[in-house]
């Protein structure tokens, strides 16, 4: 990796702790450029300016995102189906275990949309993805006749909605048992494997 792309790379890992810990309106290009260790004119090279920088950081989110919940259905079956959504669950939270900063900077995302138009069009677009993703798991789980078809776009919801909040909560610092809030999430909207033929 050449020097460009480390101090490229370096500036990301630098915005993305401090817009998480100081917010967007508290952070520089200045200050990330002392904390990178370059001079403010340097970091020009990368990113014209903060709102760039704002920017282009918000699409790789949401491209770890929507990788996070693009579902391969070739590993789900009728057999696996509970255990392969649990896992989903689980993966996530461990993962926002060792990413404490994933929920704050989101949150001033979140703050952003409400006063820009296009990222709420985009959260907006996130979202929809979001649901849809979880709602085409589970009508291949009634395809693959592993649930019956009753209520799927609304249970799809559900999971959806937990999944998300289990990281809101932990960036409050609850100490909830998050594997257990989501089986439980799991068993109630999945219910039994329908084991009719």
């Amino acid at each position: 990796m050449g020097n460009r792309e480390q101090t490229f790379n370096k500036i990301l890992e630098v915005a993305y702790v401090m817009f998480a810990e100081k917010g967007f309106e508290k952070s520089s290009l200045a200050m990330i450029a002392a904390e990178v260790g370059i001079s403010k004119p340097a970091i020009y090279y990368y990113f014209q300016s903060k709102d760039q920088l704002i920017a282009y950081l918000f699409e790789e989110i949401c491209k770890e995102i929507k990788l996070e919940i693009t579902f391969d259905f070739n590993d789900i079956s009728k057999s696996n189906l509970k255990a392969k959504l649990l896992e989903i669950g689980y993966s996530s939270i461990e993962e926002q275990k060792k990413d404490p900063y994933f929920n704050k900077i989101f949150n001033q995302y979140m703050l952003l949309a409400s006063r820009d138009e296009s990222y709420m069009k985009r959260l907006y677009d996130l979202q929809t993805t979001f649901l849809a993703s979880f709602y085409e798991l589970l009508k291949y789980a009634v395809q693959i006749k592993a649930i019956h078809d009753v209520n799927i776009e609304a249970k799809a919801h559900v999971l959806a909605m937990v999944y998300d909040n289990i990281g809101n909560f932990m960036l409050t610092g609850s100490t909830l048992n998050y594997k257990d809030v989501w089986k439980e999430a799991i068993e109630n909207v999945i219910g039994e494997i329908n084991d009719d033929e």
